[in-house]
């Protein structure tokens, strides 16, 4: 029933798989992340090579029926809009007690079968990535929940959204509390594959 059709692929899917896009002033596009913003919309797929080649083939034209003004590095921009929404959701994640960090409470977590996402820094030392990894194979071995594992963030980030503290590794907690983080790492992992 909430199914759009993409602009460059033109196939259909739920609002949750796709960004929209308005015209702002001066018909500039410009992306919806949060799918509020008043104006006709075009939807595309979320994944960054559809943005770029809706960019590439001038599909946005199309898509509003009119000329517009489509900078160069749209794909850039939605990846630094859905990275800063998901460090700011991951932020309020951590304040309410629905992540851990640190490689002890994290393998903790996953062997406990509360995590419900494993997040590693992209510049993390492999060895940390791998034994954690590691400890969701075994939780699943024994008939536990498949845990997913994003590397999303650099340790910059992840420090930036925990507040400090060299945060290399962090479990993200089953809950309701954290399920907008979940949301937002999904379509980012979606939109950088």
């Amino acid at each position: 029933m909430n199914d759009r059709t993409c602009i460059v692929t033109r196939e259909s899917g739920s609002v949750d798989e796709m960004i929209r896009f308005v015209l702002g002033p001066d018909d500039i596009v410009v992306p919806d992340l949060k799918r509020d913003l008043p104006g006709r919309g075009c939807w595309i797929l979320a994944k960054r090579q559809h943005v770029d080649e809706a960019v590439k083939r001038k599909l946005f034209a199309r898509g509003f029926k009119q000329s517009v003004n489509a900078q160069e590095d749209l794909g850039a921009l939605v990846d630094q809009l859905l990275t800063r929404s998901a460090l700011g959701s991951l932020a309020l994640a951590r304040k309410s007690g629905a992540v851990v960090s640190g490689s002890a409470k994290v393998d903790a977590a996953i062997r406990s079968g509360k995590a419900a996402l494993v997040l590693h820094a992209t510049d993390a030392a492999p060895d940390g990535v791998r034994k954690l990894d590691q400890a969701r194979r075994a939780v699943v071995h024994l008939d536990g929940p498949e845990i997913p594992s994003f590397s999303l963030f650099s340790i910059e980030e992840m420090d930036l959204a925990f507040g400090g503290g060299n945060v290399v590794h962090a479990a993200v907690l089953d809950g309701k509390a954290a399920a907008g983080f979940v949301k937002r790492a999904h379509i980012l992992q979606q939109y950088r594959s």
